[in-house]
């Protein structure tokens, strides 16, 4: 059972597979090597590549638990290069986001760990086009990207099956929000019946996700014979 509020676990269904799709392209566009941050200058530098970032928050993983670079005291929220979800949080009724530091210790799901879904659901919410984690002795650093030169993936039709289920699995809670949102994401106008959602592609194509009586779903087909 999910630790998070309905109002974070609603925030994350929306973003689940858009984010799912953004980590796939930024996991092949940095290359396997080690990293650095400069937070005062705001980069993220792995390999020969360096992004423009800001510091989300961090995952720990002797006590499990996230802290928000807005309440690391290391940096504290009037630093430059920390990321400042808490207006929108409170603005939103999300506690998560306005909670400086959160036990994660209940999570037991298909993630690296609790702080992949906090990172995922935020940098959607702030339009960021993926988070890089950063591994460090003791944990996970979290950074969300704030540069053009980052990858944005486009619509694939034989990918989207399987980002929407990525997704899915790590944020249940609605299964026609996710579908909707990933729709709307890369700009598919669509319509709802009871059972499904159907997109129309560029040229005229459609793209129908089904679900079952319990809104949960099944399968995404695509018709490239529709008008």
């Amino acid at each position: 059972m999910s630790g998070f509020s309905p109002a974070f676990e609603r925030l994350g269904a929306a973003h689940a597979a858009i984010a799912a799709q953004q980590q796939e392209a930024l996991a092949d566009f940095l290359p396997a090597a080690g990293w650095n941050a400069d937070l005062a200058a705001g980069t993220y530098t792995q390999g020969d590549i360096t992004l423009r970032v800001v510091l989300l928050g961090s995952f720990a993983e002797e006590n499990r638990s996230w802290l928000w670079g807005w309440a690391n005291p290391q940096f504290g929220p009037e630093h430059p290069g920390v990321a400042h979800p808490r207006e929108l949080g409170a603005r939103l009724a999300i506690p998560e986001l306005t909670t400086p530091e959160l036990d994660l210790t209940w999570y037991d799901g298909p993630a690296r760990n609790g702080g992949d879904l906090i990172a995922m659901a935020t940098t959607g919410l702030l339009g960021a086009p993926g988070t890089i984690p950063g591994r460090y002795e003791g944990g996970m650093a979290y950074f969300a990207i704030q540069d053009a030169a980052a990858p944005i993936a486009r619509w694939d039709a034989f990918a989207a099956p399987r980002v929407i289920t990525s997704g899915l699995n790590l944020f249940p809670a609605d299964h026609r929000l996710t579908v909707a949102r990933f729709f709307s994401h890369h700009r598919l106008p669509y319509r709802e019946t009871e059972t499904t959602i159907t997109a129309t592609l560029p040229g005229g194509a459609s793209c129908t996700a089904e679900f079952d009586e319990k809104d949960r779903f099944t399968s995404l087909s695509t018709d490239m014979s529709a008008h």
